[in-house]
């Protein structure tokens, strides 16, 4: 039996933020009508990450504007999002299936079930978007971690960040493609800095943490100075208190694959919250029915270990290699 974890943030009120100002629900666009990149920063991809939908909230409620290039704010999975219970909130991760595995062309096409047709509504946004930023949360108590695919140039832009301390190189699920690797996000970096894309997933710490919330709210300060939406004067401004501090080190974890569930009776040898570096290869760290799990090499690095969700299929640990950034 897992346990169940407590809620300190509260759920946010959305309704004055629910229409957006495009014509699709929960899509805010704001263009400054000046040269520069089109951002956009993404919440509520599972409806039970709180922590994005208050940053946007926020976002708004300040009057964040871009002063150069374009700003796109979104709440995905609203449907999701309208069922929360803190008292279960794995039920509320989607309505059909998972909305951050259906980014596909022939998926969105398929409008098969509601995540898929709600993200066909979104990806023309998607597709306009140069730089995105995903903000997730986390079934489990746990650091957050910075997830920038296989791109260089996402690697480039986490160490410009300067935070969070772990980030996470990994070329995504094999049950489907994540948004932040979908069409020119997922392309290998092509030649010129300024003609590729940035897309990041941050997974700011447990759902019901208010810590979370900060996490997420810091992100979105360093994104956009980043990305010169704004300035870090005007950011200050609009957002004060929302910077955080720098991490005091970045590392680099490279996954080599998951540890794949073949049935709900997965189990860890002990308690594990992610991150922890098991020093010696084939140490045993689970039991996937009656088969032990070992680490395949030294100083493997457990990556999100979480059993809420273990069923046939699905990933319940990464392994990885860890590095400074």
């Amino acid at each position: 039996m897992t346990e169940a974890l407590a809620f300190e943030l509260p759920v946010p009120d959305l309704s004055a933020w629910r229409a957006g100002n495009t014509g699709v629900e929960g899509v805010w666009h704001f263009d400054s009508g000046q040269s520069g990149r089109s951002v956009m920063i993404s919440a509520l991809v599972h409806g039970n990450e709180l922590c994005g939908a208050w940053a946007l909230k926020g976002l708004l409620e300040a009057g964040v504007k871009p002063r150069r290039g374009q700003l796109t704010l979104i709440l995905c999975n609203l449907a999701a999002f309208d069922r929360f219970d803190p008292a279960n909130h794995d039920a509320s991760r989607f309505v059909d299936e998972d909305m951050n595995r259906q980014w596909q062309v022939d998926r969105l096409a398929s409008g098969s079930t509601l995540e898929r047709r709600r993200a066909a509504a979104l990806r023309p946004f998607v597709e306009r978007a140069g730089w995105l930023l995903d903000l997730h949360s986390m079934h489990e108590r746990a650091a957050p971690l910075l997830l920038a695919g296989m791109q260089p140039r996402n690697l480039a832009l986490a160490r410009r960040l300067r935070a969070p301390e772990h980030v996470v190189v990994d070329a995504g699920h094999k049950d489907g493609v994540r948004m932040r690797d979908f069409g020119r996000f997922g392309e290998l970096d092509p030649e010129g800095e300024d003609a590729a894309t940035r897309s990041l997933l941050l997974e700011c710490g447990f759902h019901g943490d208010l810590s979370s919330r900060v996490v997420a709210e810091d992100m979105c300060v360093r994104f956009l100075e980043a990305a010169g939406t704004l300035d870090a004067e005007a950011l200050q401004h609009a957002l004060p208190g929302w910077l955080q501090s720098d991490a005091p080190r970045q590392w680099v974890l490279e996954v080599t694959g998951p540890v794949v569930a073949r049935s709900d009776r997965f189990r860890f040898t002990q308690a594990f919250q992610g991150l922890e570096l098991i020093e010696q290869a084939g140490t045993v760290i689970g039991w996937n029915d009656t088969e032990p799990v070992t680490t395949l090499y030294d100083d493997c690095v457990l990556v999100m270990p979480s059993v809420r969700q273990a069923r046939a299929g699905v990933s319940v640990v990464r392994f990885a290699r860890r590095r400074p950034l």
